[in-house]
């Protein structure tokens, strides 16, 4: 079959990088082809060259056969390419039928707008694609996430796109949103429009894929029948080595509890929870969205002071009434959104990394440089951050590298509790590897650390223990032993409740 998108030969380079170095990459009508590699592989570079974002500086590109040079992303709409990437780009303050023919409504004589027929076509178009659910009146701020990538998928094909790229369309998205997304996609296939398929979880890339193409360091590394190969396959091509144990869990010696919940509530979500935590442990805190886990781990550090119930450290009952008061005490927390929580992304590396403890590294208003540039050269080089230099804007390094100077900043603090919310959400598997093969050394040398996630093969892997939440109450708790995928799936989703006693 001729392929909807051929490109071949393609390079790319910025100052100081070749983003991408001699690629090729073909997509075919009817088919989702999984694009892979780490973060920094040249994926974005590639899809914004498709899209007409940027300009190859060498190489060809055909559609249907013809070649073609887009000058901008409306030439590459105008040859039916669309994509939608992870922050959605929609009018949060106009309707959904606003949002879906923006730029080419319907019109009536003398050029003016018809909105009857714009709501009637968004209507059928959102029919068309088994979406019955969505009122095409309401302003699109106030739909789901879920929902608003609907509409961008039926704002692409009101443009005809015959060719989707979707950049991790699941990262956002609750379990239910996700399934919706499979149906659309295998929907879509159908009808044969080609999908590029982002994704970082292997898991949906045999689900979906039909094949998948792998990128590393800018280079084509190869492309496979998704029948064909296996998950070791992939993830050997993506890092370029073989990674046959992602959750280098290590032995450690487990001590004396270090961290108490006695009772602990800040209502509505975290509802009389016990909880121990000791030197040397690495506990998963397991739970569906919206079960608690992350206000749990607000309360304890402070964001959100509890209601009722004791906090002891080292046996000792302590008040944590805000980060400050927790931050002295040994307790550091790694929030579960690195971009808006855990990062001034506009800051370098260094500053980002001095944050927690700028105060020591300070006389008076005077911030001493070289103790931070020291200080951030060993995060560096301790967790491997691929940075050019401790002055790279933070903005500008890979999801996984963002999220180690997130770690590597709560690690100058020198803590006793490290918690760690969603550590590896959004990276690919070497960087999730690295921050695993850390969490194992952490603890080996005496680090109580207390891990939610919502991957359960991470919790399974890393967890000395797993508590589960539900309805902001610790439902279960399993010895690493006794642990399965199916009894801590089926205490997640269980309608009984029953209060543990950590």
């Amino acid at each position: 079959m001729e392929p909807l998108l051929r490109l071949e030969h393609v390079d790319k380079s910025f100052p100081g990088v070749r983003a991408l170095v001699d690629v090729k990459f073909d997509v075919r009508p009817g088919e989702v082809h999984a694009l892979l590699g780490e973060n920094g592989a040249g994926k974005s570079t590639l899809i914004k060259i498709i899209s007409g974002v940027y300009k190859a500086d060498a190489g060809k590109v055909f559609v249907e056969g013809q070649r073609v040079e887009f000058d901008n992303p409306r030439e590459a709409q105008a040859s039916g390419i669309a994509t939608i990437y992870q922050e959605l780009l929609l009018y949060p303050e106009l309707s959904v039928a606003e949002n879906i023919y923006m730029g080419h409504a319907p019109r009536k004589r003398f050029g003016l707008i018809d909105w009857p027929g714009m709501r009637r076509q968004a209507i059928e178009i959102l029919s068309s694609l088994d979406i019955h659910d969505i009122d095409v009146t309401r302003n699109v701020g106030t739909l789901t996430v879920g929902n608003r990538q609907r509409v961008e998928i039926a704002k692409a094909l009101s443009q005809n796109a015959r060719l989707l790229i979707m950049d991790e369309p699941t990262a956002a998205l609750t379990e239910a949103d996700v399934q919706r997304l499979f149906s659309l996609v295998r929907l879509l296939r159908e009808r044969g429009v080609a999908i590029i398929y982002i994704s970082h979880r292997l898991d949906e890339v045999f689900m979906l894929a039909d094949r998948v193409t792998v990128l590393r360091d800018g280079q084509y590394v190869g492309t496979r029948g998704v029948e064909e190969t296996r998950e070791d396959d992939l993830i050997s091509m993506m890092v370029g080595r073989t990674i046959d144990d992602l959750f280098p869990k290590l032995d450690t010696t487990v001590g004396d509890i270090v961290l108490e919940l006695r009772n602990l509530s800040r209502r509505p979500l975290t509802n009389n929870v016990n909880l121990t935590l000791r030197a040397g442990e690495i506990v998963g805190l397991a739970g569906l969205v919206g079960s608690g886990r992350s206000e749990l781990a607000q309360t304890v550090f402070g964001f959100t002071p509890a209601d009722s119930g004791e906090i002891l450290l080292d046996g000792g009952q302590v008040q944590i009434r805000h980060p400050g008061h927790a931050m002295n005490l040994g307790i550091a927390y790694v929030p579960e959104d690195r971009g808006t929580q855990g990062l001034i992304r506009q800051m370098t590396v260094r500053e980002n990394v001095s944050l927690a403890i700028l105060k020591t590294l300070a006389k008076g208003s005077i911030v001493n440089r070289h103790a931070e540039r020291a200080l951030a050269q060993r995060s560096i080089a301790q967790l491997n951050i691929r940075a050019y230099s401790t002055e790279q804007i933070v903005n500008k390094l890979s999801g996984g590298n963002q999220q180690k100077v997130v770690v590597s900043k709560w690690l100058a603090s020198k803590p006793r509790v490290l918690i760690m919310d969603e550590p590896t959400r959004g990276i690919d598997v070497g960087a999730k590897a690295e921050i695993h093969r850390l969490m194992s050394e952490l603890a080996q040398q005496g680090m109580a650390i207390l891990m939610i996630s919502s991957e359960l093969p991470e919790v399974l892997g890393m967890s000395d223990r797993i508590l589960v939440m539900r309805q902001g109450q610790l439902v279960a708790e399993f010895d690493r032993d006794e642990a399965t995928q199916e009894n801590v799936a089926t205490a997640m989703m269980s309608e009984a409740v029953t209060e543990v006693q950590a």
